[in-house]
């Protein structure tokens, strides 16, 4: 690979790891920092190193399952580093590609020569310890020894959608699913076939990656047949359908300048070069959205994205779209003009290839630079995201490093800009409304049980609804209820019509 004349304060990411654990009980089980500490060095195998590398930033993915306060300090004491910066990101699935986004400008802009990235998840070990009621010895930093924390929190929460208790991705995806299949013009059952063939094929691509947590491809009626090991959770996803936390894995990335890389000399034909990243947010709140069937941020977001690298969706060949739901898929597809009839994700997504809550994009990152060292013409896209389909990251990257350095950008001020609906509330919301977009969500007995609605007043405004009415929640479940007109009362009791 020619290199001529390329600046020394390129990035370049030189090794990567991944690593899962299937513990048979929890004396075998691992905590995060070791699953970290593992695909760490598998990372340093991969780079050809006899060790971990001079580090001068340990940066790790935000943790849901165990609490450190200090994640980086436990990571780099396994690793034997000392005297080096200890970052952690700020939660969201888009926060791995934010991470490498970042680090790629302090490694250009100097501040930066060498850093681990890293993040894991032991959730399924932590979710066991709770059912057995046992208490986990895993360790946490004392109170004040916290990290360096790269990225901004954002609030994506509205207060009235505190007050209904609209606040798992459970509940907000499938309404977004019901927009968009309204949107589509298929009927219930049609959309659920469509369903069934787009998550077949999404397992399939986790059969294939010895990476992935669940390598049994399922037919599209295993994952559309509701049955008590594939439970309804939020109409109309059935547990298959929805993002699977339940898994120990650990993914790392090393990440260096030109010069640091050759000072070391790893072999050139590892290097894989982000090209370009961007990163942009929604509006903050669901309740403020124009529509439940767009997002015009990751539209804008990868948009800069491509052309900061200097290419069209339409080079490239590797695409990894962030797989929580399959309406965070169409919505990402339909954004970034991704042909769902080609391979859209690399891993088998967040429901086969694992979903460790924040961290999943790394495993994507992971697998496309080695896609990429094999395919060597190709570019690759990595479409990171949090929250509610509200923060996204974007990354670019190939093999031939980019001619003008890396380059990042923000959106932001334009998306702010763009329209916004106004949130009635209480009073203001009471009477005649639209349903424009719904769930119902079930029980554990895979029984119906509260239907929920985001509703549009005759001028325009957003308002939500709510029934915990077995009769109205049952029939929700049947047929197209988008367009169906209903009642609202002040206290966001949804009746229909």
């Amino acid at each position: 690979m020619a290199i001529v004349a390329l600046d020394p304060r390129t990035p370049v990411i030189v090794g990567v790891g991944q690593y899962l654990h299937r513990a048979e009980s929890l004396d075998d089980a691992l905590e995060p920092a070791a699953l970290m500490e593992r695909a760490v060095l598998e990372a340093v195998s991969d780079a050809g190193l006899d060790g971990p590398p001079p580090a001068d930033s340990v940066r790790v993915v935000n943790i849901i399952g165990w609490r450190y306060r200090n994640a980086p300090r436990f990571l780099a004491e396994r690793l034997g580093i000392t005297d080096c910066e200890l970052a952690e990101s700020t939660p969201g699935g888009n926060s791995p590609q934010a991470l490498v986004n970042q680090t790629a400008l302090d490694i250009a802009g100097g501040s930066t020569d060498m850093a681990i990235l890293s993040g894991a998840e032991a959730f399924r070990t932590y979710m066991r310890a709770r059912k057995q009621g046992i208490k986990l010895d895993w360790p946490k930093a004392d109170d004040g020894d916290v990290p360096v924390f790269i990225g901004k929190p954002l609030d994506m929460n509205h207060e009235h959608e505190r007050e209904l208790g609209l606040m798992m991705p459970v509940q907000i995806y499938p309404m977004f699913e019901t927009a968009l299949r309204a949107e589509s013009g298929r009927t219930v059952g049609e959309h659920q076939a469509f369903l069934g063939k787009l998550w077949s094929d999404l397992s399939h691509v986790a059969a294939g990656n010895p990476n992935a947590w669940i390598r049994e491809p399922k037919t599209p009626d295993e994952i559309t047949t509701v049955s008590a090991k594939n439970r309804m959770i939020g109409f109309p996803y059935p547990k298959l359908m929805n993002s699977n936390s339940d898994v120990d894995m650990g993914a790392a990335l090393i990440m260096c300048s030109v010069e640091a890389a050759e000072r070391m000399g790893i072999d050139r034909d590892l290097w894989v070069f982000p090209l370009s990243g961007a990163d942009c947010h929604e509006h903050n709140y669901v309740s403020n959205r124009d529509t439940f069937s767009r997002t015009p941020a990751i539209e804008l977001g990868g948009k800069r994205a491509l052309e900061l690298a200097g290419v069209t969706i339409d080079d490239v060949g590797l695409v990894d779209l962030y797989s929580c739901f399959p309406a965070a898929v169409q919505l990402g597809a339909k954004s970034l003009g991704v042909d769902l009839d080609q391979q859209w994700s690399r891993t088998g997504g967040l429901p086969f290839g694992g979903g460790p809550w924040n961290n999943y994009p790394m495993h994507a990152i992971a697998t496309i630079v080695g896609e990429l060292r094999e395919q060597r013409d190709e570019t690759g896209l990595v479409w990171a995201n949090g929250g509610y389909a509200t923060k996204h990251a974007f990354g670019v990257y190939a093999t031939t490093p980019p001619a003008d350095g890396f380059r990042h950008t923000s959106p932001q001020a334009e998306i702010d800009a763009l329209p916004k609906r106004e949130l009635a509330v209480g009073a203001d919301a009471a009477g005649a409304v639209d349903i424009e977009a719904y769930t119902v969500m079930f029980d554990r007995d895979n029984e119906p049980e509260t239907a929920l609605a985001a509703c549009l007043l005759p001028d325009g405004r957003r308002a939500w609804g709510k029934s915990s009415d077995l009769a109205v929640a049952t029939a929700m479940c049947d047929g197209e209820w988008v367009g169906v007109s209903a009642t609202l009362a002040d206290d966001a009791t949804l009746t229909i019509d």
